[in-house]
């Protein structure tokens, strides 16, 4: 049975970027929050994940998610967070949208990016076919993201947030 207007939070990060930021929608909507995660962890070193990732999206593979541990049945609204990889979203989130029947939700996307948001939005919602995708954000860090500097002002992340 569906609860009428629950929310979760449902993120990939690979840099703590997307995590920051569902975090923080967690703590201003008080709502439940899940992190997608691979199966096999991805290197820390950057530009081997790169290497590997680029040899997958040409491939087509998709990459081997951890068993999500709720049932969806119980939300009607996803907040949905994902890097920018490649011009468009990380592979753990195009695995999950693939795995899981998002008919009849409402799906809200945000991005953290360094500018290059590409089909990021645009892929979301061909992979949630019979959703209501809305309110996209994207949400630009710093080019070098070892920087960790958050480039869209937080009053205006906060006023998204708020609107949700």
């Amino acid at each position: 049975m569906k609860n009428n207007g629950k929310k979760i939070v449902i993120y990939y990060s690979y840099t703590g970027h997307t995590k920051m930021i569902a975090e923080k929608i967690k703590e201003i909507l008080q709502c439940d929050i899940l992190e997608l995660k691979p199966v096999k962890k991805y290197s820390t070193n950057y530009d081997l994940v790169v290497e590997d990732e680029q040899n997958n999206s040409s491939t087509g593979k998709i990459v081997e998610i951890e068993k999500i541990n709720i049932d969806l049945e119980e939300y009607d609204e996803i907040i949905l967070g994902t890097p920018v990889w490649w011009y468009s979203i990380a592979p753990v989130v195009r695995a999950f949208l693939k795995e899981n029947n998002l008919s009849g939700k409402k799906i809200i996307p945000f991005a953290t990016n360094a500018g290059w948001l590409g089909k990021t939005f645009n892929e979301i919602k061909e992979l949630c076919q019979g959703s209501r995708v809305e309110k996209e954000k994207s949400i630009l860090f710093t080019e070098n993201y070892k920087e960790n500097k958050l480039m869209t002002p937080f009053s205006e992340i906060k006023e998204w947030i708020e609107s949700i």
